[in-house]
């Protein structure tokens, strides 16, 4: 076998001599890498001088400080979205990420006092509609706002150009095409829209556009007011405006207690749909209390038919007939002619829509003089058989006074000044109040404003009138003669009836009232509060007035004989009057009026009866409202059940010495 060699050694060479000339000892030459530069050595440039490299830390430091920078930005950024404008950003999220609507509250019901129905609230929708859903890139129709609304306007019953300005607005999500539309309305335009629908996807399926115009057409339930009587007691409800708020009458006054609280319904969306996982936020809407009034339906529609055909026989301009129970103040009826129809008052004449009989300002004429012989009596200047010479004319002041009739020298009682309706006994009655003239006009002044003229009558009704009376250092030197025949103040038809409910009351006054109270969502019911009252004469001064007013009535020689009931003992007065024309501004026409109450022994309801400018007939009160007077009176008094009078009236003498 060979051997194996030893590994050789490395015999290190001999040391080199480290001296110049060492140095310089030339060496052979070796090939060397263009590229590669010989270590521990600088790079050499061209012309032969050292390369030094630049210190990366200046550049390092650049870089941290940049990033440093941009991480504080980012960090302050982070501070502001997340804790500074966080409330902002989080509602502007919940802004688009969630829908809100409104949930209409139920209007409460206003009934008569037996709880029939007067106004009500039925299911209703508004029609809405989505803009955006109207755009040529949406609708595929070029036009189709102008399309939709050629179709929907008729069924709407709206103008056509307004729809298309609606429709017209891309940039909205929502618009309201119409309001309180009926359920029938609704179904016309959800089949039409079954039918485009058909449509469009049969042109779609054929390769066309598959257009449909009627897509963004939408509906929201609401509820509409309804007056099931139609017209009957329009003036007292008033009506709601095209917003479902009350806008005139009771729908006014009572309007918040009538309209409850609206709720809200908040959902999640996403690309304009529901999404039904997001769950929902509601507010269940509350609803308004019903209005249970004082109006006995049956009655109202009994005042209403008579008024309203006077109104039309005599040509007049308008009347008002006020049926009041004397005991406790509560209005039974207030009735107005002409009058309108809640349900649709684009028929409605302007001038007919208020309440006539409380916003009417007018001089009353001689049914006013029952607050003049009122204060006679209980001043005690004057008995019921004081001896009064009446003239045929008298003169006072700057004018010569006279009566509805021309006659002989009267030799009257004080009743018979009463029931012959003289305006010369009155001025002459009214003069003993006071030594002086002046002294007699406060005296008469006292006794008008106890008995309410110049003052609201407690209703609180909007647009109610106070009516107008002067203070006694203000009456003209005619008017100081006139007033206490009713000429010279005014009051309003609600006023008129209260001044005889409150002789038929004994005396005291009771502030008349139209509603009885209220129930609520929970069906509690919560009387209104008793109405004020006060003594405006004594029981004495009272009977005796109600035994002369009936002598007006029941006396051959009186005025309002046609105002007669069978079996019922009846107290009245009638009024003539000088009628301010509110278009002319002066004395133009006539008020005719009557009133009263029954049975006058037992007393139960006051009826007043008011006629503007009769042009076609009899213009004198006893004529003309005397009848009207009878048959509410007499309608009221049996629906009430009122039993008859019981014993004959007291007959006072009309002539003085003649026992007549």
């Amino acid at each position: 076998m060979p051997s194996k060699e030893p590994p050789r050694r490395r015999v290190p060479g001999p040391a080199r001599p480290r001296n110049a000339a060492a140095s310089a000892r030339p060496r052979p030459q070796q090939r060397r890498r263009p590229s590669a530069a010989p270590r521990g050595r600088a790079p050499r440039g061209r012309s032969g001088r050292t390369l030094r490299l630049g210190s990366p830390r200046p550049r390092l430091r650049l870089v941290s400080l940049g990033l440093t920078l941009v991480m504080i930005a980012f960090v302050v950024r982070l501070l502001q979205v997340q804790a500074v404008d966080a409330p902002a950003y989080a509602a502007k999220a919940e802004t688009n990420r969630y829908l809100s609507y409104t949930v209409a509250a139920e209007r409460g019901e206003i009934t008569d006092r037996s709880g029939i129905a007067l106004a009500t609230s039925v299911d209703a929708y508004d029609i809405t509609a989505d803009p955006k859903m109207f755009t040529p890139a949406d609708s595929k129709a070029p036009d189709a706002p102008q399309q939709a609304a050629a179709l929907l306007a008729p069924i709407l019953g709206v103008d056509a150009e307004g729809l298309v300005k609606k429709l017209s607005q891309p940039k909205s999500r929502y618009a309201v095409l119409a309001r309180r539309q009926t359920p029938q309305v609704w179904k016309q335009i959800k089949d039409l829209k079954s039918v485009f629908a058909e449509k469009a996807a049969k042109d779609k399926l054929a390769g066309g556009t598959g257009a449909n115009v009627l897509a963004g057409v939408f509906q929201e339930a609401t509820t509409k007011r309804v007056y099931p009587n139609g017209a009957l007691a329009a003036g007292i409800l008033g009506y709601v405006n095209a917003e479902g708020k009350g806008a005139g009458g009771l729908e006014s006054q009572l309007d918040k207690q009538l309209a409850g609280e609206d709720g809200t319904i908040k959902y999640a969306q996403s690309g304009g749909r529901r999404v039904p996982t997001a769950g929902t936020k509601e507010v269940p809407a509350v609803a308004g209390s019903d209005i249970e009034l004082t109006i006995d339906r049956d009655i109202q529609w009994a005042a209403q038919k008579a008024i309203s055909e006077q109104v039309e026989k005599s040509k007049a301009d308008r009347g008002y007939v006020i049926v009041q129970n004397t005991r406790t103040g509560e209005v039974l009826a207030m009735a107005n002619a002409p009058g309108f129809d809640p349900n649709d008052l684009s028929q409605a004449d302007a001038a007919s829509l208020g309440n006539a009989a409380l916003q009417d300002v007018y001089e009353p004429g001689s049914t006013s003089k029952v607050m003049s012989m009122a204060a006679v009596l209980e001043e005690g200047v004057a008995t019921a058989g004081t001896h009064v010479t009446v003239p045929n004319r008298l003169h006072r002041g700057d004018r010569l006074f006279k009566d509805d009739i021309d006659h002989p020298t009267w030799q009257l009682t004080l009743n018979g000044v009463l029931a012959k309706s003289s305006n010369i006994g009155t001025i002459m009655a009214t003069g003993q109040l006071g030594k002086t003239q002046p002294q007699a006009n406060k005296v008469l002044y006292s006794y008008l404003r106890k008995f309410g003229i110049g003052s609201p009558t407690g209703l609180d009704y909007p647009g109610e009138t106070p009516g107008l009376l002067a203070k006694p250092q203000d009456w003209s030197t005619s008017q100081q003669y006139t007033i206490p025949f009713g000429q010279g103040l005014s009051l309003n038809a609600m006023q008129a009836a209260s001044i005889y409910s409150t002789v038929a009351n004994g005396g005291v006054r009771i502030e008349p009232t139209l509603v009885r109270g209220t129930r609520g969502p929970d069906g509690r019911f919560n009387p209104a509060e008793a109405p004020g009252q006060r003594r405006v004469v004594s029981e004495k001064t009272a009977k005796t007035l109600a035994t002369m007013l009936e002598s007006v009535v029941s006396d051959q020689e009186g005025t309002g004989t046609k105002a007669q009931i069978p079996g019922y003992r009846v107290a009245g007065k009638t009024g003539t009057a000088n009628r301010v024309d509110p278009v002319r501004g002066g004395y133009h026409g006539y008020t005719a009026s009557f009133a009263g109450f029954a049975p006058a022994d037992d007393p139960r309801v006051t009826v007043y009866c008011a006629i503007q400018n009769p042009t076609k007939g009899s213009h004198f009160g006893g004529q003309t409202c005397g009848p009207i007077y009878k048959q509410v009176m007499e309608f009221a008094l049996k629906t009430l059940q009122t039993p008859p009078s019981g014993r004959p009236p007291a007959k006072l003498p009309v002539f003085f010495g003649t026992g007549e």
